[in-house]
């Protein structure tokens, strides 16, 4: 009998290498940034000092963090759109870690993020559990060069 990773896992073999979509736009303010550098303890004037950045950045004015846009994925990835018949039985999701982390172009202060996501790989670990890897390209509205270019990989739990 197959199990439900097992099923997922042919699905998800189907589709490696294929964009999975494209998320909503997200717009990254002051705020977020400086309630980011206040958690991570990093308060590089890049960052929260928008007449310092004004005066002294390549930008002209402050930049979120590079770990800030990385962390967005999760709420970026939430509005890309899934075949949800890949996660019949799924008990949990857990955050395996990241490949090849590529900080391109800042993103500046009240600019918008998107998601886009293309399935680089799937693997079934045993007959209930997948590790599935995600390249994530975080873009910015306006700009052709993406903020962040990451390989996400997931260990997904199925029943």
């Amino acid at each position: 009998m197959t199990t439900n990773a097992e099923a997922a896992f042919e699905k998800f073999q189907a589709a490696v290498g294929l964009p999975e979509g494209t998320g909503d736009f997200f717009e990254v303010d002051q705020s977020q940034i400086d309630a980011f550098a206040e958690v991570t303890h990093d308060h590089q004037f890049i960052h929260v000092d928008p007449k310092m950045a004004a005066e002294l950045s390549p930008w002209g004015v402050t930049i979120a963090h590079g770990f800030l846009t990385l962390s967005m994925l999760t709420h970026l990835s939430g509005s890309i759109p899934q075949d949800m018949s890949r996660f019949n039985g799924l008990m949990m999701g857990i955050n395996y870690g990241f490949d090849r982390v590529r900080f391109i172009n800042p993103v500046k202060v009240n600019s918008r993020i998107r998601a886009t996501s293309t399935l680089k790989s799937v693997e079934l670990k045993d007959p209930n559990t997948l590790q599935v890897t995600r390249t994530m390209t975080v873009e910015i509205e306006g700009d052709a060069k993406p903020a962040c270019v990451a390989d996400w990989i997931t260990r997904l739990s199925f029943s």
